[in-house]
């Protein structure tokens, strides 16, 4: 492929050696031996092809003069075609996502921005959101809400079961009640609904067709932050008909940091953007034309792209890890790897009185474990650092996180660390699996 600047860009294809979980699978990651990475949804290992990608386009800048006037245009191009069909990935019969409606972007906070700028807010208008959603979706609206005189609604999840951390067998978890109340939340006065798709502390999943559905019935926009979800999980595109879906790339999209993608509907087309990019104005691939200012802009959500997208290291790190996680099967093959390394881990986690929400109602590939009364928070990050396994703490919930990377040894050293302290407090767990 010519990348317009006098030289091709070497693109590798993506191969899949041996399977999830696998030695060979493995070794596409620069993870330390011995290391127990569970912890995906705070950052993802850079793949090794990625790196490769990041360091060939550095290497390009030692030139100038072999950067032409293509380069700022054909890789965002490939980028966008790529994040659009990861976006639509996964589901069968869903409907085609449009590239061109993809944007790029330095990060989520600034996609809802731009959501939050082109809402339309005014005075007791509400903006819907869950309780102790990522602050990357609320600061925005906060401040949105402030200046129109408007109002952002938190709904609450409901209460566990006094006494006890467990999910109740019949169905009574806490991903029901939670979608229930936001649906109950969405009225006349409701603008906009803006959540993940699922819960960035716990898995817990949002029915997004449900209230997709419900926010059109008052006419209120649906804005997604999928960074928790979208390269790990299919997105429910056609179901949920959203009005935005904003993903950082760092994460299940196995790419790089300070980048983003947001695809924006048609709610958005005639919206202003933060900034005034001359490469997003109707033209600017004529560079001879560029002081012939127009008013008008590239077609779909280009004009939202944040200034100097062009960047000759983030986008090919982007396209070559959005090509390698397709090559590996996409988001339907990492949720089936997550669901099957982690069935017998959270089976025990039940039995042993750790708080596990039902598989219906979390996603896999992130979840949450609420610990039992009386374990200490401080013994079990002493258990965790001396098993070498990585996980987070947030909120309530120890979050697990595995990806095609990981296999069952993994889940065996976190069972290893959480009896470990288990012991520490005198309480027992469930029998040890072999």
């Amino acid at each position: 492929m010519s990348s317009g600047t006098g030289r091709d860009i070497v693109v590798v294809m993506p191969t899949k050696p041996g399977a999830p979980g696998s030695p060979a699978f493995r070794r596409q990651f620069s993870l330390p031996p011995g290391l127990h990475y569970l912890n995906w949804a705070y950052m993802a290992p850079l793949p090794r092809q990625v790196e490769a990608a990041g360091i060939r386009g550095m290497r390009r800048k030692r030139d100038p003069s072999l950067v032409g006037p293509d380069a700022f245009f054909l890789e965002s191009d490939r980028v966008r075609a790529a994040f659009a069909e990861t976006l639509g990935a996964g589901i069968p019969d869903a409907p085609v996502v449009e590239a061109e409606r993809v944007a790029i972007l330095p990060s989520v906070s600034y996609g809802v921005a731009i959501c939050a700028r082109n809402a339309g807010l005014g005075a007791g208008d509400e903006v819907v959101i869950p309780r102790d959603q990522f602050p990357g979706n609320v600061y925005g609206w906060m401040r949105a809400a402030a200046e129109a005189g408007a109002r952002v609604r938190i709904v609450d999840p409901p209460p566990r079961p006094s006494g006890s951390v467990q999910v109740s067998s019949a169905g009574q978890g806490r991903g029901p009640g939670w979608n229930e109340r936001l649906l109950e939340a969405i009225g006349p006065r409701t603008r906009v609904v803006s959540l993940g798709h699922v819960h960035w502390a716990d898995g817990t999943l949002f029915d997004l067709a449900a209230i997709g559905d419900r926010a059109r019935e008052v006419g209120a926009l649906l804005v997604v932050d999928g960074t928790q979800s979208v390269g790990a999980l299919p997105f429910p595109f056609g179901a949920a008909r959203p009005d935005a879906v904003i993903v950082a790339a760092y994460k299940w999209l196995l790419g790089p940091y300070s980048l983003a993608f947001g695809w924006f509907g048609p709610a958005f087309d005639d919206g202003v953007p933060l900034e005034e990019s001359w490469i997003a104005r109707e033209g600017s691939r004529d560079f001879g034309g560029l002081v012939n200012y127009r008013d008008s802009y590239e077609p779909g959500a280009v004009r939202y792209d944040v200034g100097e997208r062009s960047n000759p290291i983030l986008l090919p790190m982007a396209l070559a890890a959005l090509e390698l996680l397709d090559g590996w099967g996409g988001p339907a093959e990492v949720e089936r790897h997550a669901r099957s390394v982690s069935a017998r881990f959270v089976a025990w986690a039940g039995a042993s009185g750790f708080g596990v929400e039902e598989a219906g109602a979390r996603a896999s590939h992130l979840f949450g474990l609420r610990l039992p009364p009386g374990m200490s928070r401080d013994a079990v990050i002493q258990a965790l650092a001396a098993q070498r396994v990585s996980v987070s703490l947030r909120g309530e919930a120890l979050r697990i996180s595995p990806h095609l990377h990981n296999d069952e040894s993994d889940f065996e050293a976190l069972r290893r660390a959480l009896e470990g302290a288990a012991r520490r407090r005198g309480l027992r767990t469930g029998a040890s699996e072999s």
